[in-house]
């Protein structure tokens, strides 16, 4: 019991001891800890930032849903110029009657519809927006892309056979033009051409400081019979199931090549993407910012660490003869070591919370100030301030041994 009351009182004596001795050198101990500063706050801001968007990216990017997935002629998911570049050479556009010819052959897809798009400006009176995603959507794309409805409604199968010029759109389109009046019945113009308003959009937000809001849907055959269908479409679709999602694509996949003649050992010319793929090639692109991150991280820490090491073992010099007066009143080696291991961890865990500190107010003001969503984890912050101690710790070990092994005769006679 005295045995244990003894280690807990020199562990405290540690403690007020190392703290006292930081804050007799402030400037030192801040330029000390500037390696490790860095290194938490690099390390816990990119955990941040990773994490707020892997929450975004899975309520947000993916509207496709669980049991989603798109057929179109290039795939995102290519980080390869090379690939990229091929396939533009080598896949072909989408075309109409290929959606018909999935469409009436499709048995795992419960719905499959059709989109084409463009930027436009839109009018109405005086007042103009340039820039305006236009989409031309089968009816059914509001179920499959979750298109959920604020005023009006979507638009409906006769509206897309008979060609009809009518509009859903977005919620900022809604706020620029008819921020104060119903814009249901209303018309707007669309490159010289006049479309009915039937719906508006929920807002969306914004990704990446795009906003998701500033669209007009019209039907897309209407868009074929303006615009024409040679610059390609996309085709997007809902498995019976989110069981059934590979084999819904792996159909939709065979339907196509087989509409293409394209032979068993030739490429796919077209590109299937779904909720799952989209998720995936971003844990990858995460996981390849998170593993530079890690190396960046690691020579902060050894740097960091090197500093503290060596302004221990000055410390270790300045307090020579301190060392030898607490040894010659029957201070153990290990109460020494105790001091200074708990002295070089403080200094670094100190360190770690600084870094903390700053990777907070760097999440909040990014997460304020621009378009990136960020999100501290409890995780990141544990990580950041346990491994500024290990790293205190482990640099402090040297400096510490060479301090309890001091002769305190020896440490006596070193003058003040």
């Amino acid at each position: 019991m005295n045995h244990l009351r003894t280690t807990h009182a020199s562990f405290w004596e540690a403690v007020t001891g190392a703290v006292q001795s930081l804050r007799s050198s402030k400037l030192r101990s801040f330029l000390t800890l500037l390696g490790i500063i860095l290194a938490t706050t690099t390390l816990i801001a990119v955990m941040s930032v990773i994490s707020g968007m892997d929450v975004y990216i899975a309520e947000n990017l993916s509207q496709m849903g669980a049991d989603g997935y798109r057929v179109t002629r290039i795939s995102m998911g290519r980080l390869d110029p090379k690939k990229f570049l091929e396939m533009l050479r080598r896949n072909p556009q989408l075309k109409p009657e290929e959606f018909e010819f999935l469409r009436t052959h499709l048995t795992l897809t419960r719905e499959f519809g059709m989109s084409a798009g463009r930027n436009v400006t839109v009018h109405v009176g005086k007042e103009s927006a340039d820039n305006v995603s236009l989409q031309g959507l089968s009816p059914n794309m509001a179920v499959i892309l979750n298109y959920e409805v604020a005023e009006g409604r979507f638009l409906t199968d006769t509206e897309n056979d008979r060609r009809r010029n009518v509009a859903f759109i977005g919620y900022d389109v809604k706020d620029r033009f008819f921020a104060t009046a119903n814009p249901i019945g209303r018309t707007i113009t669309v490159e010289g051409l006049p479309f009915d308003v039937v719906g508006v959009s929920k807002a969306k937000g914004s990704v990446f400081g795009m906003s998701q809001d500033n669209f007009v849907i019209i039907p897309v055959e209407t868009y074929f019979k303006v615009w024409g269908s040679r610059n390609g479409m996309d085709y997007a679709g809902l498995a019976i199931d989110h069981a059934h999602l590979v084999q819904a694509q792996d159909e939709a996949a065979m339907l196509l090549r087989v509409h293409r003649h394209l032979k068993p050992k030739e490429e796919d010319t077209f590109a299937l993407l779904s909720s799952d793929s989209l998720l995936n090639f971003w844990d990858q692109l995460t996981g390849a910012i998170a593993a530079t991150a890690v190396g960046v991280v690691s020579v902060f820490m050894v740097v960091g660490g090197v500093v503290i090491m060596n302004i221990m073992l000055a410390v270790v010099t300045e307090r020579t003869h301190e060392i030898g007066i607490r040894k010659s009143v029957g201070a153990r080696r290990r109460d020494i070591l105790n001091q200074f291991l708990v002295e070089s961890s403080l200094l670094a865990s100190i360190g770690g919370v600084m870094g903390v500190t700053v990777a907070w107010i760097v999440a909040v003001l990014v997460r304020t100030f621009t378009p990136v969503p960020t999100s501290v984890p409890v995780s990141a912050v544990v990580i950041g301030v346990t491994l500024s101690a290990v790293v205190g710790l482990f640099f402090g070990i040297y400096p510490a041994q060479r301090a309890a092994r001091l002769d305190p005769i020896e440490a006596l006679r070193m003058e003040k």
